[in-house]
């Protein structure tokens, strides 16, 4: 750059930094799509595991500290109190149907976690929300905590809140 004027060789370093960090910010972009790709597929397995009462298969999808929080209050489960409520029901047949029509995932800066919410469709509750983080173990994206919530819609919040009040 010798023999450039100043406001070139500022114009020229500005030029050369930009593309790096359009080149960093594509890499970075790219590991995320590819990262969130990995989640969802993990998230349609633990899906789908649960759908076909697929004990081991469902619960592979945690980790080993893993915890799931139901739409009621009292349901704080780790992964371990949680196999004993599902098993009975999957031991039957009977797991639970979630569809999810929308998801968004993010991955945190260091690659080793990731959060997502998505809505889900359910037979008997209808329109449902599954939020949650997974971390990666050992080269696998596993859940470790996924909270299965009912979204109330504001127009009816207050009434519900009332009707819980009543209840409890």
């Amino acid at each position: 750059m010798r023999g450039m004027n100043s406001s070139v060789r500022r114009w020229s370093w500005w030029v050369m930094w930009s593309l790096l960090a359009a080149t960093s910010r594509a890499e970075t972009t790219a590991a995320q799509a590819e990262i969130a790709a990995r989640v969802e597929a993990r998230l349609d397995a633990f899906h789908a595991a649960a759908a076909g009462a697929q004990f081991e298969a469902y619960f592979s999808c945690f980790t080993s500290d893993g915890v799931f929080i139901g739409t009621d209050a009292t349901e704080r489960w780790t992964v371990e109190q949680f196999k004993v409520y599902a098993k009975r029901a999957f031991d039957a047949g009977r797991g639970w149907t979630y569809v999810p029509t929308e998801r968004h995932v993010v991955a945190a800066p260091d690659g080793t976690h990731a959060s997502f919410d998505e809505l889900l469709q359910n037979a008997k509750l209808g329109l449902c929300r599954g939020t949650g983080v997974l971390r990666l173990v050992e080269g696998e994206w596993k859940v470790a905590q996924y909270v299965l919530t009912i979204p109330i819609p504001n127009a009816l919040a207050g009434e519900v809140v009332k009707r819980i009040r009543e209840e409890g």
